[in-house]
């Protein structure tokens, strides 16, 4: 039997930054789709693929977007990576009880990526990145902590990423948050976004490597003032709420 969420969600959300928990959890827990399967954001990604891309999947957990990849036709390598082995070794199972080829999954660290440099066409991240920033404090003045690590995985991102390579992060975090950490002048990609979901919208970001717009080099003198926001998730019930930004 499949665990159910009150098996497998934290007592707090500073939890999600260790790794033993989600060992435990992958333990225990056969499947869990972070902010939507790929049915709900297949329109904005399909027209970023193509049969002959590498794809890097980045803190795969046990989704099931590698093998929809595949079924989309991606046939250049899908290679998904995760912190946890426990989480590593099922996956590989149920490949291999499936009968699938073409997806390879590795134990490694998203701050620490083991690819060489320009190796993926393709890098996705689904909710990984929004984990470094349960602990965060001030959203519009992070802890320095949450700042290194988030730059440290966009850095790792960059480098793996091809010349004219595409970076898809889908997340909670708001463009007035996330813009900030992605126009770095040290990256070199365009931002885009769009979004998706039905009443609360999640953020679906392609950024494009060798594309950086003027645009990007100014927003980082001009980060507007906080808004005043009060979000509510129709899925309130749904682990995904966890990370959320509420503001009075």
């Amino acid at each position: 039997m499949a665990a159910s969420a009150d098996d497998v969600a934290p007592s707090t959300a500073s939890a999600y930054l260790d790794p033993s928990y989600w060992d435990a959890r992958f333990g225990k827990e056969e499947h869990y789709e972070w902010f939507k399967d790929f049915s709900h954001f297949r329109h904005l990604l399909a027209p970023l693929l193509s049969p002959s891309l590498s794809v890097l999947e980045v803190g795969c957990g046990n989704s099931r977007l590698g093998e929809e990849l595949l079924r989309e036709g991606v046939a250049g390598g899908v290679t998904c990576v995760d912190l946890s082995p426990v989480a590593v070794q099922r996956m590989r199972d149920r490949l291999a009880t499936q009968g699938t080829k073409g997806v390879d999954v590795v134990v490694a660290d998203m701050l620490d990526l083991p690819f060489e440099q320009e190796s993926f066409d393709l890098v996705i991240e689904k909710g990984t990145m929004d984990v470094l920033f349960v602990d965060s404090g001030d959203p519009w003045d992070p802890n320095p902590t949450t700042v290194d690590n988030v730059m440290k995985m966009l850095k790792c991102i960059h480098r793996v990423l091809k010349p004219e390579g595409v970076f898809v992060s889908i997340t909670f975090g708001q463009p007035h948050f996330r813009r900030r950490f992605f126009e770095a002048p040290e990256f070199t990609w365009s931002v885009e976004y769009s979004t998706f979901g039905d009443g609360f919208h999640y953020f679906f970001y392609t950024l494009k490597k060798g594309k950086r717009s003027p645009e990007s080099s100014s927003y980082q003198n001009t980060l507007p003032a906080a808004p005043k926001l009060n979000m509510v998730h129709e899925e309130l019930e749904n682990e995904d709420f966890i990370f959320l930004t509420n503001l009075d």
